[in-house]
């Protein structure tokens, strides 16, 4: 229980630290997770003013509202100020890999979408290198051909479809080196979404420790 305790704290830290870069009349992403849910009170709490937000899954959505942090659909927006998530894993260079949560679709769409992505986590989440699994969501049309063309090393997730109506499943082979597996999943045309994040998509990382904050060196940049 002190671990998790230990975990929580700093989650809430770099949720809390996030939340201060957002000024009145931004446009946010909010992410999925279980540091986001530190974010949003975070956010509520500071009662911004004129800010528009996008939710990238139904349970960031309705605690959101609950707070009485405005949500809207991603839909008329072209562009985000600042998009706010977390991640399972993060390396020195700053490869992510997000979507234990399922929601790395939408998560793509909205960090890309924002001028500034600002990643917060707890202090097991910085890595030397990705582990596996790596998430995947993939079109529910043909999704047995796509499955068999992605062979043993991907496995369907037993969980339910995606609000977009597609297949969770995981890629369980070797990484290597990111990039060439992010090129030949995303080669397959039934492939909706990894959740390999490359370093040039990430602005800064957040890192609880203790109760304090490190901003993550990124030796990409």
């Amino acid at each position: 229980m002190e671990g998790t305790r230990d975990a929580d704290t700093e989650k809430r830290a770099a949720a809390e630290a996030a939340a201060e870069l957002v000024q009145d009349g931004m446009t946010i992403g909010l992410g999925t997770g279980s540091t986001v849910a530190h974010l949003l009170p975070a956010l509520a709490r500071r009662g911004l003013k004129g800010i528009r937000c996008v939710a990238t899954s139904v349970a960031t959505e309705e605690q959101a509202r609950e707070l009485g942090v405005p949500v809207e659909e991603f839909g008329t927006l072209e562009r985000l100020d600042i998009a706010i998530d977390g991640t399972d894993q993060v390396t020195p260079d700053g490869w992510l890999i997000k979507g234990g949560g399922a929601a790395h679709l939408r998560e793509k769409i909205v960090a890309a979408a924002a001028e500034r992505f600002v990643v917060i986590a707890d202090s097991s989440k910085p890595v030397d290198a990705l582990r596996g699994p790596v998430p995947l969501e993939l079109f529910s049309f043909g999704v047995a051909s796509t499955l068999a063309r992605l062979g043993a090393d991907v496995e369907p997730r037993d969980c339910p479809p995606s609000p977009d109506g597609g297949t969770i499943a995981d890629y369980r082979g070797a990484i290597g080196d990111p990039a060439e597996l992010a090129a030949r999943l995303e080669a397959d045309p039934g492939v909706a979404a990894h959740g390999l994040f490359p370093p040039d998509m990430v602005s800064e990382v957040l890192i609880g420790s203790g109760s304090a904050v490190d901003r993550l060196t990124l030796t990409s940049r």
